[in-house]
Parts: C-alpha cells; sequence; structure tokens
C-alpha cells in the first residue's frame, strides 16, 4: 500500500473476529428426520389418495437437454378435452393444470393424453357420502378392488435413432414456410374482403348503369 504527500496514514483493521460469523450446520441429522417424520404425517393425512399429484411428461430446455423429459409444471387445456376430462375435475382427481403451456408437437401432446388416459382408467373415485353415489363415481365392484398409492411411472426418454436425411428434407425451407404461413394467416382477412368486392362488382356497376339509364329516360 503506497502513500503519497502529506496525508493522514490509514488505520485498517483486517481482523473481523470470524470465527463468531461461521455458519453451522450441526442440525442437519435433527432436520433430515423432522422431514422424514413430516412427510409421513402429510402422507398419512392424504389417506387413500395418491402419493404425488400427476403432471405431464416435457421436454427439457436447450439443445443440451432437449433429448430428456422431465415432469412438466401442469397438462394443457387440450389434452385434458382429448382426454374428455374437464378443467374442473382435474382438480378434483389429482391433476394439475397449467393454462399457460402450449403444446408444440403432435408426439408430446399424444404422450401426455395416453398418461391422462391410463391415469383415469386406474383411478378409483370414493363417494362423498357411502350410500349416495353420483355421476363420475366408481362402482361397487372397483371400490372393493386392491388399490395402490403409488401414482403412474414416469415415461423413458427415448432419443430417436439416427438416419439418413431424405432428399425431400433436405429441399424443405422451414423458414420459408414459416414466413409465408404467418403471412397468409395475416392478411387471410384482407383477402376474403377483396374477393368478396371483386365477385360482387359486376351486378354493382350494371346496377348503377341501369339507374343511369332510368335517369336519363326522366
Amino acid at each position: 500500500m503506497g502513500f503519497s504527500k502529506n496525508n493522514v496514514l490509514h488505520g485498517n483493521h483486517f481482523h473481523k473476529d470470524w470465527q463468531r460469523r461461521v455458519k453451522t450446520w450441526f442440525d442437519q441429522p435433527g432436520r433430515k428426520l423432522r422431514r422424514r417424520n413430516a412427510r409421513k404425517a402429510k402422507a398419512a393425512a392424504l389417506g387413500v389418495r395418491p402419493l404425488t399429484l400427476l403432471r405431464p411428461a416435457v421436454r427439457g430446455q436447450t439443445v443440451r437437454y432437449n433429448t430428456k423429459t422431465r415432469e412438466g409444471r401442469g397438462f394443457t387445456l387440450a389434452e385434458l378435452k382429448e382426454a374428455g376430462i374437464s378443467r374442473k375435475a382435474a382438480l378434483g382427481l389429482g391433476i394439475v393444470v397449467d393454462h399457460r403451456r402450449r403444446n408444440l408437437s403432435v408426439e408430446g401432446k399424444a404422450i401426455n393424453v395416453e398418461r391422462l388416459k391410463a391415469y383415469k382408467g386406474r383411478l378409483v373415485v370414493f363417494p362423498r357420502k357411502a350410500g349416495k353415489p353420483k355421476k363420475g363415481d366408481s362402482s361397487a365392484d372397483d371400490l372393493k378392488a386392491p388399490t395402490t398409492r403409488q401414482t403412474l411411472p414416469f415415461p423413458s426418454s427415448v432419443p430417436e435413432q439416427p438416419r439418413k436425411i431424405t432428399q425431400e428434407e433436405r429441399e424443405f425451407n422451414a423458414y420459408k414456410t414459416l414466413r409465408n404461413n404467418r403471412a397468409e394467416a395475416r392478411y387471410e382477412g384482407a383477402r376474403k374482403i377483396r374477393a368478396a368486392k371483386a365477385s360482387f362488382t359486376p351486378l354493382y356497376c350494371a346496377f348503377r348503369k341501369e339507374e343511369e339509364e332510368a335517369a336519363k329516360k326522366k
């Protein structure tokens, strides 16, 4: 540390008594036991319900992880509609719904729809009142069948096998196709109006010509 001119000498204090500020973790075994007991108590309070909620299978983000599948936040409204489950009913059956998520591939949507149908087929819905079953509740035989609280197994991620690129795929221009589709969707309304006006133009001209001839005769 250099000094310059007739300034006051620095009185830096570097002894900060760091031993009193060290964060310890001696309660780790006790916290682990408390969390385990809390999970047991929560599972017992759930009764016969599944231990975990049903979530969709989605692809990971970025090029590094997009070959792997993971649990998503919730099923889309389109997936629930195709599986025949309403949004309100899904919330009561342990199915998580995410209204913001969108389906970007047919394959991913089909996997989640099959997952919903398999879950719905295995599900046993007990009536709120034992003697008064309602629509959607399971039959008496299903209620007597042995049950399990384990949810559906998660589908394994099988990457696509390598193959040769076809000539059609080489000639396909994805960027140009997307731009054309976007332009068609954008100008669809204006083109319909223009086509309608063009179809009515001859009749309009003929009608105006008849009006002009009638006015001349007067």
